[in-house]
């Protein structure tokens, strides 16, 4: 067998899609499971819709994730330009197509836009435009005539309207298609540049990708590639089509779910690493239950026979819990470094904002989640006194104020406020009490946080607040209570 190679090829239209990153993830993985090449080429053929430094963001958003092409316009192995717009330039796609043109499997089109809007009709609600073969009919002098006087024209595929047209998915077996659903499509528009479908037939094959890895949304295109191929009379590739990713009520992903892009996601405080193990997972399933992989672990039990054929539905509640595993496995200088402005966002008072983040490390799933945690080493927000009643700590409003007002005075006396000893002394209070540690610690914590949940216990809390401040709201908490 040759070498494994695959490709991406983004288009530079803006930010990178979910669906896109799963593309280059997957492209990637089978390329790297079998010891083969991974390369990046950039498909800038639709001028249109180019976005200025869209370029920059698939090479920053490659860096990011780990997928390290070997190839591309950065690192040419001898196969370049790696840019379609510098191939167009220089000449490729329009010699394979007048190479077509002389085999009879391509021809000139001059129809203009006004005889093309003739063409179009209502098929199951939709309108469709099936090219009728007009130009096909011409004549070599009435085609050398058109060319000569600068009339503009197209190049389209010679697709056949009777007979069936068979192709090799790997993951969706054999499919036949009625070749009079094979529109004649274009493969140099009028402007000179190529189409997304012919440029792809023609790069991949003189760049040798083996393994053509893309969404299911073209396996309806699969059939024109095939007929290239074997015009060309060119080995076809391994055809690996993914499924497409939906939303949780099954529609497309789109922008409007706030996380269809890679960019979206880590601007919202994902991690690299876990958006990776997540879009692995859209789609694709490992054998076994483990589902945190890193990308050196992928590499190894990536199997692309394993890609499902069902729609795969983006659960940011999934992604939430697997980037909250991250998270919690960080380094806590790296954690502390990434948390510090979400902390800073919130906390202006001079604590110690390392003891914050170690209190918050493993309870966020995303970084911005740690503001609604500690907000109220900031200030005390307003709270019914009902939450000093606790069934299980068996406390109520009346158990808290005379606990508060015994342990007023014990706090005011204590000079070490550091956790362990200020743990000591409300162990050492509960055992002369002859109650349980909740009893007194509930009413403690509620009166410094006025929260249900807190980062850290009781003692915890009032180390960071410091012995002033710890003072001061377990006083508020009391004439609160009075």
């Amino acid at each position: 067998m040759s070498k494994v190679r695959t490709r991406f090829a983004p288009s530079p239209t803006g930010r990178m899609h979910v669906g896109n990153l799963r593309t280059a993830l997957y492209a990637y993985l089978i390329a790297k499971h079998e010891g083969g090449d991974f390369i990046l080429r950039i498909e800038d053929t639709d001028q249109e819709r180019y976005v200025e430094g869209a370029v920059d963001i698939i090479y920053r958003t490659l860096e990011a994730t780990g997928l390290v092409h070997d190839e591309g316009p950065d690192k040419d192995k001898g196969v370049g330009p790696y840019v379609q717009s510098e191939r167009q330039e220089a000449g490729i796609y329009l010699k394979y197509a007048k190479e077509l043109i002389d085999k009879g499997e391509a021809y000139y089109c001059f129809c203009d836009k006004e005889r093309l809007d003739t063409l179009v009709q209502e098929v199951a609600g939709k309108e469709i435009s099936i090219y009728d073969k007009h130009c096909l009919s011409l004549s070599k002098e009435e085609v050398e005539e058109k060319l000569k006087a600068g009339v503009p024209y197209v190049i389209r595929q010679n697709n056949p309207r009777t007979g069936t047209t068979t192709f090799h998915d790997d993951i969706y077996g054999n499919i036949t298609v009625d070749n009079a659903e094979l529109d004649d499509m274009i493969l140099i528009k009028s402007d000179g540049y190529p189409t997304y479908n012919f440029a792809n037939v023609v790069d991949d094959h003189l760049m040798g990708i083996t393994h053509v890895v893309r969404g299911n949304e073209y396996l309806s295109s699969s059939p024109k590639y095939n007929r290239l191929y074997e015009a060309f009379g060119w080995d076809v590739p391994e055809y690996i089509h993914c499924p497409l990713i939906t939303d949780m009520e099954h529609k497309k992903l789109s922008k409007r779910s706030g996380h269809s892009s890679y960019e979206d996601l880590i601007e919202q405080g994902f991690l690299n690493e876990a958006v990776v193990n997540f879009v692995a997972l859209l789609g694709w399933s490992p054998l076994g239950n483990e589902e945190i992989y890193s990308l050196e672990e992928l590499v190894k039990i990536f199997d692309y026979h394993h890609i499902n054929k069902a729609p795969a539905a983006f659960d940011i509640v999934k992604l939430k819990w697997m980037n909250g595993e991250y998270i919690k496995k960080m380094d806590f200088d790296a954690f502390y470094e990434r948390a510090l402005p979400f902390i800073k966002e919130v906390i202006t008072k001079d604590y110690d904002l390392k003891k914050i983040a170690e209190l918050v490390k493993t309870r966020i799933e995303i970084f911005p989640d740690i503001k609604e945690h500690i907000d109220f080493f900031e200030k005390v927000p307003e709270y019914d006194i009902s939450m000093y009643k606790h069934k299980k700590m068996k406390t109520t409003e009346e158990s808290s104020l005379e606990v508060l007002k015994e342990l007023l005075p014990v706090f005011e006396k204590q000079e070490d406020y550091s956790n362990d000893a200020l743990y000591a002394t409300l162990k050492d209070y509960v055992e002369k009490k002859g109650c349980k540690n909740g009893y007194a610690m509930w009413p403690v914590r509620t009166a410094l946080s006025g929260k249900q949940s807190t980062p850290g216990g009781a003692t915890e809390i009032m180390e960071i607040l410091g012995k002033e401040e710890s003072i001061n709201r377990i006083k508020a908490a009391i004439e609160k209570l009075s």
